[in-house]
């Protein structure tokens, strides 16, 4: 079983920064992919940014040149810079993540979450 925990979430003014923070925990043998996604109030979940286990990125349109997606895997922490931020990207951000057992079983988990909340 693997644990996904998010941080960093909180208030900023629109055009600031954060940096978000998702650390897994447990019986960990190879994450894989990992992701960041969010919901906003009456919106469906989607994804912001995506890293593949071989590093390569992919990020939703909307957060293009602004959201980087990053991994440090000796700490198994996946995080994601926010830069000029802006009030649609108000949301509770979740982290999700692939995870490989040693016998090559891969479960799909999600944090609790972490708000993100951007004012005008």
């Amino acid at each position: 079983q693997v644990q996904l925990v998010e941080s960093g979430g909180g208030l900023v003014q629109a055009g600031g920064s954060l940096k978000l923070s998702c650390a897994a925990s447990g019986s960990i043998f190879r994450i894989l992919r990992v992701g960041w996604y969010r919901q906003a109030p009456g919106k469906q979940r989607e994804l912001v940014a995506h890293m593949s286990s071989g590093g390569s990125t992919n990020y939703a349109d909307s957060v293009k040149g602004r959201f980087t997606i990053s991994r440090d895997s000796a700490k198994n922490t996946v995080y994601l810079q926010m830069n000029s931020l802006k009030p649609e990207d108000t949301a509770v951000y979740y982290c999700n993540a692939d995870h490989s057992t040693a016998r090559g079983e891969v479960y799909n988990y999600w944090g609790q979450g972490t708000q993100v909340t951007v004012s005008s």
